[in-house]
């Protein structure tokens, strides 16, 4: 799935030789003993760059006693999780650190498969203060930021230029200018990724966050869909498909499809994550040097995007812990933080490389992406949180397609994701 190369795109490690670093950072009485040093291996979704393997020869080049071994489990965001929970429910300990996707971080620290993590241990202050709620459980953190995403949208520059029109701030200059700019270049409005899997998840969560509504309290233990921002939210989509300013095609868009529509020059809007903006200005696009990026826009000004990416995790069977701790530092230090934006185009998690000048001379969209972070909010928290992202898409499908109303959506949502809640 796209979105994993996208919103889990991060589903990647790199590492490189760096001054060592003092201290655990694990409990005591996680996986074997605290202090325990050796061999790791470390897990993840297939790797999609070049920059991988010479960094991890890296690392093991200065790092003899406590060399990595890599499992790329498939690209498949479904597939990735499912393998890392069979082996992580069978007790076994082939696997030390886990590189999550950050919606994953709630239920497996629910279950108890990966240990929680002395925040001392880490520089979270020099992390995007977003980013590291998606690392925390139950007030306590679990993993640790490696990679983060969050939304853009994407517009056709010289349409608006040519229509003397800034790009939008708001929902209402969106429809207007999708519904009637459009047209006249003979593009479709606005897209995002609409097909029934985790981006309608992604895409309706911004909605309704962006409208001041949530689908589930912060600690996942109340069901909060049931508003009228998040009927606002979900109207704004259905409207989208009812008007046609959102095509009936863009309802079987993931991230792929949703790109390549705006790259070959048939969208005038695109929401989608920052990986967009190098392969549309890249050679041979048809929107190279046309397009531009900004904040997503909201019912009355910027709107609230949904972060992606992936975290760095201990599995509670680990065999070498104050290794994998050491070992989820040097990933996450500013110095490899700074190769994963160079070497692996994914968005760091360290707050001081997006005021970077030389940085952004090489990637001009990172003050649009860092306020885009910085406004961000958490995929809904749950360990059953595979639940209740198809329980949201289920029934974001039926809005969008018109057969059912906000208002009959979010009785039914509540509904369903009752049971899903957590007991306290």
């Amino acid at each position: 799935m796209r979105w994993m190369r996208a919103a889990g795109r991060a589903l990647l490690v790199g590492a490189v030789v760096l001054a060592g670093y003092a201290g655990f950072g694990v409990r005591a009485d996680a996986g074997a003993a605290s202090g325990s040093r050796g061999p790791l291996t470390l897990v993840t979704a297939g790797d999609l760059t070049d920059y991988l393997s010479p960094l991890l020869d890296d690392w093991n080049d200065g790092h003899p006693g406590e060399r990595v071994t890599l499992v790329e489990l498939p690209d498949s965001a479904d597939e990735t999780r499912a393998q890392m929970i069979s082996e992580l429910r069978s007790g076994r300990d082939r696997f030390d650190v886990l590189n999550i996707d950050v919606a994953w971080t709630s239920e497996f620290a629910a279950a108890g498969w990966i240990s929680p993590l002395e925040r001392d241990r880490f520089p979270l202050d020099a992390f995007l203060r977003p980013v590291v709620d998606t690392a925390t459980f139950d007030g306590r953190l679990y993993a640790v930021p490696y990679v983060t995403n969050a939304g853009l949208l994407y517009y056709r520059k010289d349409v608006l230029d040519r229509e003397g029109e800034q790009p939008p701030r708001t929902w209402a200059e969106l429809v207007r200018q999708a519904r009637t700019i459009a047209p006249k270049y003979g593009l479709d409005g606005y897209a995002g990724q609409f097909l029934p899997y985790e981006g309608l998840t992604v895409n309706v969560t911004e909605a309704v966050h962006s409208a001041g509504g949530s689908i589930l309290r912060d600690d996942g233990a109340r069901v909060t869909v049931d508003s009228d921002a998040a009927r606002a939210g979900l109207r704004f989509l259905a409207d989208g498909v009812r008007d046609g300013w959102i095509s009936r095609e863009a309802l079987g868009y993931k991230e792929e499809e949703s790109r390549q529509a705006f790259q070959d020059g048939r969208l005038l809007f695109l929401r989608n994550w920052p990986y967009v903006y190098a392969d549309a200005g890249a050679s041979g696009s048809k929107v190279a040097g046309r397009f531009g990026a900004v904040p997503l826009p909201g019912p009355d000004g910027p709107g609230t995007s949904v972060l992606g990416g992936s975290n760095l995790a201990v599995s509670s069977h680990a065999r070498h812990p104050a290794s994998a701790a050491d070992l989820i530092s040097y990933l996450t230090s500013e110095r490899v933080q700074r190769k994963v934006l160079t070497e692996g185009s994914l968005p760091p998690v360290r707050a001081a490389l997006y005021e970077d000048p030389e940085l952004i001379r090489a990637y001009p969209y990172l003050p649009t992406l860092r306020e885009s972070v910085l406004s961000a909010v958490p995929r809904p928290k749950s360990p059953r949180y595979d639940q209740v992202s198809l329980a949201v898409q289920a029934v974001a499908q039926d809005v969008m397609a018109l057969r059912q109303t906000p208002e009959q959506a979010t009785a039914r949502l509540a509904r369903e994701l009752g049971p899903l809640s957590r007991k306290r």
